[in-house]
């Protein structure tokens, strides 16, 4: 009864963890009709929200480092999605914008979430109450 707390199902993380991979199992079929990855999709979520972004701010955003963060971005930018260009006011920055491709997809990405959605049984209430929660452990855990 003591290591109760050290069996698989009774750990947050684990169940974080595998919710999180099954859930972008879920987004795969959806953006491979839009040709980008999950990163990707994220990526242009901030874009589209943004319109520009430094690819440092972008890193934060998503959690991601620049070793993880710059192919993925030479990858969209080959894909002509994004256009990368050093700031002007700081030669050290590099800036990340959409192109008309990129800000296209936006459209065609719109259906995306009610399709997850959909295959969830939750409510909105439920949902609400999901996102408030792993944001709080979001912030609690992570690293500045």
């Amino acid at each position: 009864m003591e290591q109760d707390h050290l069996k698989l199902e009774n750990q947050i993380c684990f169940m974080v963890y595998a919710a999180a991979r099954e859930m972008t199992k879920q987004y795969r079929p959806l953006l491979e009709k839009l040709d980008v990855t999950y990163p990707q999709y994220l990526a242009l979520l901030v874009l589209w929200e943004q319109k520009e972004v430094s690819v440092k701010e972008l890193g934060k955003k998503l959690f991601l480092d620049s070793g993880t963060l710059t192919p993925m971005l030479k990858r969209m930018e080959s894909h002509e999605l994004i256009l990368r260009q050093r700031s002007k006011q700081d030669e050290r920055s590099v800036i990340v914008s959409l192109t008309k491709k990129g800000e296209a997809l936006k459209e065609e990405a719109a259906c995306i979430p009610g399709a997850l959605l959909e295959n969830m049984d939750l409510d909105e209430k439920e949902l609400f109450q999901l996102r408030s929660t792993l944001g709080k452990i979001l912030n609690s855990i992570q690293e500045d």
